[in-house]
C-alpha cells in the first residue's frame, strides 16, 4: 500500500483552472496518520472536493486529502443530530439521511460538494429562512498544528465555535462534523420563465417568500430573469401540485429546463411538480449526474437583502459586458447567522451568482468591473470563487475578523494552516 505521504502527481481542481503548487499529496486513511502528517509538516492544507475557484485551498508543501477516511456516520435520534466525516459529500450524508427517517434544512445546488469544505467556506443553497450550509454545525472535530484532536461545540463553547465553523481552512483540518438534522420530508419544484426584472424590484419580498427555496436565472442580455425555480416542501394540505400558469407575470415552462439554454436537463432534479425526496429536489442537479464538464469559472457576491433591487439594477446596467462571458447567472436568499467569517453574518443577504465560460484573462479583466458597480452596496465575494476585491475592503467588510485573527493564533500560532491566500485576504495588513 502507498504511504499516505507520497509525493504523487500534480492535482488540479474541479474546473480544471488551478493546478495545486504543492510539494506532496497527501491521503492519511486513519486519525493518527493525519496527526502525525499535520504534527510533521511546515505547511499543510486540507483538500476537499476541489470545488473553489481560487487559491484558497492551495499550498507549496503538503496538500492533504481525507477522501479515504470512512463516512462514520452517527445518528442521534434524540439530540436530532447526524456526526459525519469532514470529506463526506452532501449525497452520500443525504441518502443516509433519509433512509432513516431524517433530513438536513437545506442543501447547494451541488450534492457533490464535501460537507466540511462547504462549511469553511458558507456555501449554501436558497431560502428566505434557511441560512448557509454552516448553520446546521452544532460540533467540529479537527486536528491543531501540534496534532492535537479538539472538538468544539455550540452549547458548550459558543464564543469560539461561532468563529470556527466558517474557518476557511485557517484554524486546522477538520475531521468530523456534527450537523442538526430534521425529520425527512418531500418537495416538488415548479419552473417558470420570463420575469421581468421591474416585475422582481416591484414583488421582491413576494417572490423570494413564495416557496421554501426560490432560485433566479438569468443570461443578463435583457431586463428579465430567463427562469425561476420554485421548490415547496409538500404537507398534508398540498393542493397536488397544480401551479397557477402565470407568476408575477413569468408563465410556466411546459417541460423541464436546465438553468443554461440549449443544456439537457437530464442532470437536474425533477421538476414540472413531481414530489419527491427532499434530497432529490433542494439541489439543482443530481447526484448521479456530472452537472457540467467543468468547462467553467464561477464567481459570487453577497448583498444586503435591503440593498438587493438595487444591485441587481446596477448589474443590469453591465449586461453588454458580462453577456458574452457568461453561461448563467444565479440569484439566491440567504437568512442572516451568527458566524463571524460567514459572508451573512447578522444580515440577510441575497447572493449573486455568475458561471463564467472558461475564459480566466477575460473574466479577471471584467471582474474589477463588476466589483466597483457593487462596492456602493458592500458586496462581499464567496470565500472560494473568483473575486479580485482588495484585501482593505474585503478584510473591512467582516467585523469579527480581528476576533478570528486571534482565534488562528490559539489554534495555529507558528501559521502552519496559512497560504499565500489567507495571507493576502486575512492575515495581511490592508
Amino acid at each position: 500500500m502507498a504511504s499516505p505521504f507520497s509525493v504523487m502527481p500534480a492535482q488540479s481542481n474541479w474546473a480544471g483552472n488551478l493546478v495545486y503548487t504543492a510539494s506532496a499529496f497527501c491521503q492519511p486513511q486513519t486519525l493518527a496518520e493525519l496527526q502525525e502528517l499535520v504534527a510533521s509538516s511546515r505547511h499543510v492544507k486540507i483538500l476537499g472536493s476541489r470545488h473553489s475557484f481560487n487559491t484558497i485551498a492551495d499550498t507549496d508543501a503538503s496538500l492533504v486529502s481525507l477522501d479515504k477516511f470512512s463516512p462514520e456516520f452517527v445518528l442521534d435520534r434524540g439530540r436530532r443530530t447526524v456526526s459525519v466525516a469532514a470529506a463526506t459529500r452532501y449525497g452520500t450524508l443525504s441518502r443516509y439521511l433519509h433512509e432513516h427517517g431524517w433530513a438536513l434544512p437545506n442543501l447547494a445546488s451541488l450534492p457533490h460538494i464535501s460537507v466540511a469544505g462547504a462549511c469553511a467556506t458558507a456555501t449554501h443553497g436558497s431560502g428566505d429562512h434557511n441560512g448557509n450550509l454552516a448553520t446546521s454545525a452544532s460540533a467540529v472535530e479537527m486536528v491543531c498544528a501540534n496534532g492535537e484532536l479538539v472538538t468544539l461545540a455550540r452549547d458548550q463553547d459558543p464564543h469560539r465555535f461561532f468563529g470556527v465553523v466558517v474557518g476557511l481552512g485557517a484554524l486546522g483540518a477538520v475531521t468530523r462534523l456534527t450537523l442538526d438534522i430534521v425529520p425527512t420530508f418531500q418537495f416538488r419544484q415548479h419552473v417558470y420563465e420570463d420575469l421581468p426584472l421591474a416585475q422582481l424590484s416591484e414583488h421582491f419580498d413576494e417572490i423570494f417568500s413564495s416557496a421554501y427555496s426560490v432560485s433566479l436565472f438569468t443570461d443578463w442580455r435583457s431586463a428579465r430573469f430567463n427562469q425561476i425555480w420554485l421548490k415547496q416542501r409538500v404537507d398534508h394540505a398540498d393542493s397536488g401540485g397544480n401551479p397557477s400558469p402565470l407568476f408575477f407575470g413569468a408563465t410556466l415552462a411546459a417541460r423541464a429546463v436546465h438553468p443554461i439554454a440549449g443544456c439537457s436537463p437530464a442532470c437536474c432534479t425533477e421538476q414540472m411538480g413531481v414530489a419527491g425526496p427532499w434530497h432529490q429536489r433542494l439541489p439543482h442537479f443530481r447526484m448521479d449526474f456530472t452537472p457540467s464538464s467543468g468547462e467553467e469559472l464561477q464567481s459570487e457576491y453577497f448583498v444586503a437583502r435591503s440593498h438587493a433591487a438595487e444591485a441587481l439594477s446596477a448589474i443590469a446596467q453591465l449586461g453588454e459586458h458580462i453577456s458574452p462571458l457568461l453561461q448563467i447567472s444565479e440569484v439566491r436568499s440567504i437568512a442572516a447567522d451568527r458566524l463571524w467569517m460567514s459572508p451573512c453574518y447578522q444580515e440577510d443577504c441575497i447572493a449573486i451568482h455568475f458561471t463564467w465560460k472558461r475564459d480566466q484573462p477575460a473574466v479577471n479583466a471584467l471582474l474589477p468591473l463588476l466589483e466597483a458597480r457593487l462596492a456602493a452596496y458592500q458586496a462581499r465575494p464567496h470565500w472560494g470563487k473568483l473575486f479580485t476585491m482588495s484585501p482593505a475592503a474585503l478584510q473591512a467588510s467582516y467585523a469579527r475578523l480581528a476576533d478570528f485573527r486571534r482565534l488562528a493564533q490559539e489554534f495555529d500560532p507558528a501559521g502552519k494552516f496559512r497560504n499565500a491566500f489567507l495571507e493576502k485576504n486575512i492575515f495581511g495588513e490592508a
